[in-house]
């Protein structure tokens, strides 16, 4: 089995900043790309940024220039830091990652629980 488990999130004001943090444990033989998702109230969920595991990284539109993902592979650890945070980034933060099972032996995608964001004055 494999735990992804998110901390960071919280309320801040516009043009604040906040970091995320993932951490993956379990039976883990190796992760692939790891990823943030956003659903906000509804809304679908949407990909906010992923990175490989090479560290090649992609963003979604509209947080290119603010939020910046990054992994170290050591700790299977992801993060955001995200910066000048709008209203339109309220939403509940969730972290993906594509990971080889030691028991399975095959490729599943896993999920956190979600972080919840707020920015608000």
């Amino acid at each position: 089995q494999v735990q992804l488990v998110e901390s960071g999130g919280g309320l801040v004001q516009p043009g604040g900043s906040l970091r995320l943090s993932c951490a993956a444990s379990g039976s883990i033989a190796r992760i692939n790309a790891m990823g943030w998702y956003r659903q906000a109230p509804g809304k679908q969920r949407e990909l906010v940024a992923s990175i490989s595991s090479g560290g090649s990284t992609n963003y979604e539109d509209s947080v290119k220039g603010r939020f910046t993902i990054s992994r170290d592979n050591a700790k299977n650890t992801v993060y955001l830091q995200m910066s000048s945070l709008k209203p339109d980034d309220t939403a509940v933060y969730y972290c993906n990652a594509h990971v080889l099972g030691l028991r399975t032996i095959r490729w599943d995608d896993y999920w956190g629980q979600g972080t919840q964001v707020t920015v608000s004055s």
